[in-house]
């Protein structure tokens, strides 16, 4: 409002009153920073950075416009205030936070650096912005009552995110990455250790930090998806717009938001009933399908990954009111097809004609695992022979993860789910790769922490024989879509750490060109960390990356090296990066979850970033508080690929000797059932294994 200089040198500054606000939403800022502004309708939208780095600001204020005039015709409200700044700051532990007209984001959310961001890169700052400014309507316009219902804000956000960067950035395929998070969500999901979103007692300060976990926030935005898809957009954005109106300026509890939606409905379909069949409790259901002449017999149960009679939950009478939508080879079925909805514990759909093969939850939009009699499973293993394209990409990739996870929890042999992969000489969509990679890595990692390198590397090239093709086709440059981009990335990272073709040869020329330049030549920043993980293999290399580290000024280049650091297979290198960090010399203490991940899944180091966890826990504990994500990241990092009994009990004495609070904590139960499930499908699937390889 107004700066007056006092008699003694301090100014005075007045700050017009504020919006009716929570206090959490309240921040300060002081610092010499530059910014870059444009006027949209009478809001002020600037982007804030530390002088050296303003020219990075562009793509952020170019993105927030977009993204601002988006939502304000979405939501039928305007945003409330005359400014809207959004501020790259150098040290900050949280990704972003969503301050009412003062968003804080670290450096790599916000800014954007044209020679060295990739694409990915590109896309995180983009859904970052998206997700923040989603928040000024959901969490800030209408706040949760507590932090038991923190899903409100965050799966919101995150669903409006998505939803966002699909009408307004649909170039870059976000889906890809929404149905990437919702197959790591129902992982999670699946554990005993997992909680309803909506809780009911939430009262201390580590229970409120455990809440804003990925199940907040990616549980939350797929039921969201769910919901959207079963009612039409029309009806979903309907009921939005009414619950914003109704709710501005004051706090709600989810029941709010389901009568928002039961008036819109006009009680046609109660979604508060629907709704809390999937917030109030845990898990999701597995829902198996059997094709009986023109009929489809489907039922309901819980998924539980442990098979355990002792450890089987206690709720098995748990029912979901579950909207089912299936695609078939009939040629009625063609698009979308109707939705019912299965509210008993089994039913009857009926399809007009017979039908060579059915897949249930189109496009994986339903919260939900599928199983099918083993004929199904049969007729669309062949389907996908004969032409996977007759299903989209998101039915592909989700065919492979369930077929992944019911293998892992015994309902179908693993030989089936490598069947199915099989027709992936034919598939050129990042998705379904990707998801394939990902199942295949993750055993691939549990066999070499076991030390089967003999088998790790069997399978790995028969994986390779499968995706030969594609990697050849790549090229080391950034052409193509966006998606074609994060393929090449993909594929290139897999050929190169496993020395496979001549990829790492192609990496060491580049990577032996950018150093003879004093790093001065511009890479490919889609092939960037792969050529410089092979170059950080030399001791040379490693040593001039480091140097880079300390000097380079864009913080998407920084990450990209900080990988390529901590991928090395010298063991007094990895500890000395953690050590660093940890005390942040030279590398901040905002990276170190990322670096003691990134230890842990490589061989070298998975040892060593466990011993460095506990050497280090109370520090840790200090600096990042019990229950934080950054702990629940740092916890899971370091212990998610031991499968033995003798880890499984040194990680639990280590916790139970630590506080009551901390071997309570939900990610230090999360990573003993963790190991226990690794140790089960080993004993499962290791002969088997043996046998195919």
């Amino acid at each position: 409002k107004s700066s007056v200089i006092m008699e003694d040198g301090l100014v005075q500054d007045e700050f017009y009153e504020s919006v009716k606000m929570s206090t959490y939403l309240i921040a300060f800022i002081v610092g010499e920073m530059k910014n870059v502004s444009q006027d949209i309708n009478g809001t002020l939208v600037s982007i804030y950075a530390v002088p050296e780095k303003i020219g990075q600001v562009h793509h952020a204020l170019e993105t927030t416009v977009k993204l601002l005039e988006f939502y304000q015709n979405y939501f039928e409200i305007q945003y409330p205030l005359k400014k809207l700044d959004l501020v790259a700051i150098p040290d900050f532990e949280a990704g972003a936070m969503e301050n009412w007209g003062l968003l804080t984001f670290r450096e790599e959310t916000l800014l954007y650096d044209n020679s060295t961001s990739s694409v990915v890169d590109r896309k995180l700052i983009t859904k970052i912005i998206a997700h923040e400014l989603a928040h000024q309507w959901f969490g800030n316009l209408v706040t949760m009552q507590w932090w038991n219902d923190v899903w409100l804000n965050e799966g919101f956000a995150t669903f409006m995110e998505y939803f966002s960067l699909e009408k307004i950035f649909e170039e870059l395929s976000s889906y890809e990455d929404f149905l990437d998070a919702r197959f790591k969500t129902l992982k999670k999901d699946s554990l005993n250790s997992s909680h309803p979103i909506s809780s009911s007692s939430i009262q201390s300060s580590e229970q409120i930090e455990e809440m804003f976990d990925s199940l907040s926030y990616f549980k939350g935005a797929s039921l969201l998806l769910m919901l959207k898809t079963y009612l039409s957009e029309d009806i979903f954005q309907h009921a939005i717009i009414l619950y914003l109106h109704n709710h501005s300026y004051a706090s709600i509890h989810s029941d709010d938001l389901w009568d928002s939606f039961n008036e819109v409905t006009n009680k046609t379909l109660d979604v508060k009933k629907m709704m809390k069949t999937w917030t109030l409790q845990k898990g999701f259901p597995l829902v198996t399908v059997q094709r009986k002449g023109k009929e489809l017999l489907v039922q309901q149960e819980r998924f539980s990954l442990n098979m355990k009679p002792e450890i089987q939950p206690s709720d098995a009478s748990s029912l979901w009111h579950i909207p089912l939508s299936y695609v078939t080879d009939g040629r009625n079925y063609s698009k979308y097809q109707s939705i019912s909805l299965l509210d008993k514990k089994s039913g009857v759909i009926n399809l007009t004609e017979e039908v060579k093969w059915v897949k249930v939850n189109t496009d994986m939009t339903g919260y939900y695992i599928v199983h099918y009699a083993d004929d199904d499973w049969e007729a669309l293993i062949k389907q996908l022979k004969i032409n996977p394209y007759v299903l989209s990409d998101r039915d592909r990739a989700s065919l492979i993860n369930n077929i992944f996870e019911l293998a892992g929890l015994g309902k179908v042999p693993l030989q089936r789910a490598f069947d199915l992969i099989d027709y992936l000489r034919n598939e050129t969509y990042n998705a379904p790769i990707t998801e394939a990679l990902f199942q295949t890595e993750l055993i691939y990692n549990l066999l070499e922490k076991l030390g089967h390198m003999d088998l790790a590397s069997r399978l790995v090239a028969k994986v390779f024989k499968l995706l030969q093709s594609q990697v050849q086709q790549q090229t080391w440059t950034d052409e193509g879509t966006p998606s074609a981009r994060e393929l090449r990335s993909v594929l290139l990272d897999f050929a190169c750490s496993h020395g496979l073709e001549n990829c790492s040869t192609t990496a060491m020329k580049l990577f032996n060109d950018w150093l003879a330049s004093n790093g001065t030549r511009s890479l490919p920043t889609d092939v960037m960390t792969t050529v410089f993980k092979v170059g950080a293999k030399t001791e040379s290399g490693w040593t001039f990356l480091l140097s880079k580290y300390v000097s380079v000024g864009s913080e998407a280049e920084k990450n990209k090296i900080l990988e390529a650091l901590a991928s090395s297979d010298d063991v007094r290198k990895l500890y000395w990066l953690m050590k660093d960090s940890l005390s942040g010399d030279t590398i901040r203490t905002q990276k170190l979850s990322f670096i003691i991940r990134t230890v842990g899944r490589h061989f070298p180091g998975h040892l060593l970033a466990w011993d460095f966890v506990k050497e280090n826990w109370n520090k840790l504990v200090q600096k990042f508080h019990l229950g934080s994500y950054t702990i629940q990241s740092i916890v899971a990092g370091s212990t998610h690929l031991f499968s033995t009994e003798a880890h499984l009990s040194e990680v639990q004495a280590f916790f139970e000797n630590q506080s009551e609070a901390t071997f309570r904590l939900r990610c230090v139960q999360e990573a003993l059932e963790v190991i226990q499930l690794n140790i089960q499908w080993m004993e499962k699937n290791l002969k088997t294994l043996t046998a195919w390889l």
